[in-house]
């Protein structure tokens, strides 16, 4: 959530950006921010002034029995009854006050850093960088990935929509091995760029899900389990993040960078169409992400190098993409920056996302209380996620680039993991 104080000392700023957002009534809804914070000030002044003064009086009483003046005395207990009946009303009010405040900030998203362009659509996006030559398919290899991997029989729709639902594929034989060579390769090569690996739980709690902004759940997109404040996770950013939860870190522990393989839940409500045909969109899929905590004055560099990273990624595999820099409407709610990845499927002759780059500033850490020791003073630092890789995408992209008339030809990179070279109907 916000801080408030940079709200308070960079109004106009933090306006303008929700402006960005397509927020026209950000003024007035900043202002009742600041409002109900000032009447949580003063309450807090009276509650002081009111507890400091029974403190006195409570001196005196014990002053006044030395002297064995007892009637003084019994007059200032019935003073001091009457302010400690105050306080607890001052401070069940502050209650309410610091509550109502926080449900207020929780309503609010990010503000965009000043390098977010304005928009409202999807158009608005700014393409920053497009690499690799898209794949010119043959008359006789040239079928969406859901018929090919019919063809080769390595997922299963239908089998995975009997067990469970539609959404939750089966990946079987090549398909399966696939899966595991791509989340292999992801690792290693996070590995090899400094990041630690953790296996998260992909079970949450209420208090992780509100403190890396997926909670209060502003587009219902997460599966709730009945009768429990548990939540099937959407990402492994929220677990691997609020591992710091509550955290005051060292300077030298700094930067903290972490990488984890988890199968992921979305609820995608509303989707349907040709759009989310196949593996477009699922409601179980596999992910690796890398997370960054890092100093404020280090996050962005940080950020550029985490895009470098999914950049080479894509690279080895061979798949064309296109880099977008999301306007402030399209940006994730906790965001202030966001770089979404997209590739290219030759058979769709679209492009496809698959991942996104975000920068958060404070937005989660004060969520989290996550700050670190600088100059003597206790200082919010930044969280950085990204997917390195999201699976499904990613091997429909694969599937349908690399489609031969004699079978799926596998980017080199990932023949020592899967075992293979190519994918044929046997």
């Amino acid at each position: 959530m916000l801080e408030i104080h940079l709200i308070r000392s960079n109004f106009e700023a933090a306006v303008s950006g929700l402006q960005k957002r397509g927020i026209p009534q950000a003024e007035p809804l900043l202002q009742k921010v600041l409002d109900t914070d000032q009447q949580r000030r003063d309450l807090q002044l009276k509650l002081d002034k009111t507890l400091e003064e029974g403190n006195i009086k409570s001196k005196q009483i014990g002053m006044l029995m030395q002297e064995g003046r007892k009637d003084e005395a019994q007059s200032l207990k019935t003073e001091t009854s009457t302010l400690k009946l105050q306080s607890k009303g001052l401070q069940d009010e502050l209650q309410d006050l610091i509550s109502k405040l926080k449900s207020q900030l929780y309503d609010i998203p990010n503000i965009p850093h000043i390098q977010v362009p304005a928009g409202t659509e999807e158009t608005d996006n700014q393409v920053t960088e497009e690499w690799g030559t898209k794949p010119q398919l043959t008359d006789n290899a040239n079928s969406p990935h859901w018929d090919l991997i019919k063809k080769y029989d390595i997922i299963d729709f239908d089998l995975g929509s009997k067990i469970t639902g539609a959404g939750f594929p089966i990946y079987k034989g090549a398909g399966a091995k696939l899966q595991r060579a791509l989340i292999s390769f992801f690792l290693d090569e996070a590995e090899q760029a400094g990041y630690h690996e953790i296996q998260p739980p992909i079970v949450i709690n209420e208090d992780s899900g509100l403190a890396t902004g997926q909670l209060p759940d502003k587009e219902g997109q997460m599966y709730g389990i009945v009768d429990s404040n548990f939540y099937l996770i959407p990402t492994a950013e929220v677990p691997i993040t609020n591992i710091y939860r509550d955290s005051m870190l060292r300077a030298q522990d700094l930067p903290v960078k972490m990488v984890g393989y988890t199968p992921c839940f979305r609820r995608e409500a509303g989707s349907w169409g040709a759009d989310v045909r196949g593996l477009n969109r699922l409601h179980q899929f596999d992910k690796v992400e890398i997370v960054q905590i890092q100093t404020p004055e280090n996050s962005y560099v940080a950020l550029q190098e985490m895009c470098d990273h999914v950049k080479a990624l894509l690279q080895k595999l061979e798949l064309p993409y296109r880099i977008l820099n999301l306007c402030g409407g399209d940006l994730g709610f906790t965001s202030a920056q966001t770089f979404d990845f997209e590739v290219f499927a030759g058979a769709q002759q679209k492009w496809l996302e698959v991942s996104s780059v975000s920068n958060f500033e404070t937005y989660q850490s004060n969520r989290l209380k996550l700050r670190y020791k600088k100059d003597g003073k206790s200082v919010l630092l930044h969280t950085l996620n990204g997917s390195a890789l999201a699976l499904p995408r990613i091997v429909a992209a694969l599937l349908e680039n690399n489609q031969t008339p004699k079978g799926i030809k596998l980017p080199p990179v990932l023949v020592p993991y899967t075992g293979f070279e190519q994918i044929t109907n046997k």
